[in-house]
């Protein structure tokens, strides 16, 4: 099976259990102000790839990551931009006894079959806001396909960390943060929500790329936001990191 990406790394405790192997697929449909992999936007800026080839990749580390508990992560970009790639990958690293995790926004969660889920023994998905005006104004596109595939996971019973990015000004008002926090309440499978303070680490990449990087003024958030967002998801019974 043939796939485009645009790199792949290391890393421990962010993108799943333990240290992952994660592949960042190329193409993705939104924009996101805060993204930190401009790189990954467009497909024709990524390179062909064989699942063969991954696997090779993925098998020099395999036993470094299975000691560290860890195991494969696909990240982009957007990997459900490539459905059949990503369910390929997804069944060879779980039939091969990997732990395997997929990150995605969601919004095009209706490409993803219900085979391809149970091969996902976690979920990272994305909610980068529950008010539909702020989540188009952040990302240019609707939330509605996310929450209807959230709400999918929940049917399933499909392990999932939730992610979402505070940023000041943006992402932070209480009755945002509080609305998600009902609707994560209410899921039922959802393990954690992971709150991921702004930063802007990418703006030598957006730099590099000749980007305008369109929250390069604005801060991360302070401990007093971070501790007010943690107290608001705590309230509604939820555990936030």
């Amino acid at each position: 099976m043939n796939g485009v990406i645009s790199s792949w790394d290391l890393s421990v405790g962010v993108d799943g259990p333990g240290t992952r192997f994660v592949l960042f697929t190329a193409g993705c449909p939104l924009r996101c102000q805060y993204c930190q992999n401009p790189e990954t936007w467009r497909m024709r800026d990524g390179y062909q790839v064989t699942t063969d080839e991954i696997m090779d990749e993925i098998g020099k580390y395999r036993r470094f990551i299975s000691v560290a508990s860890g195991g494969v992560t696909i990240s982009g970009g957007e990997p459900l931009l490539q459905p059949r790639f990503t369910a390929d990958l997804l069944h060879r690293c779980h039939d091969s006894g990997l732990h395997t995790a997929l990150d995605t926004s969601g919004l095009l969660g209706a490409r993803a079959t219900d085979a391809m889920l149970a091969d996902t023994d976690l979920m990272l998905l994305d909610i980068k806001s529950f008010d539909p005006a702020t989540y188009r104004r952040l990302t240019g596109g609707p939330v509605e396909p996310t929450l209807r595939f959230a709400q999918r996971l929940a049917d399933l019973d499909r392990p999932t960390w939730v992610r979402f990015v505070l940023v000041p000004g943006l992402t932070d008002a209480p009755a945002n943060v509080d609305a998600l926090a009902r609707f994560v309440a209410g899921l039922g499978n959802v393990e954690r929500v992971d709150v991921l303070p702004f930063h802007r680490m990418a703006t030598g990449k957006y730099e590099r790329l000749g980007l305008r990087f369109p929250l390069a003024d604005v801060p991360p958030p302070d401990p007093a936001l971070l501790s007010r967002v943690h107290a608001q998801f705590h309230a509604h019974g939820v555990t936030s990191v």
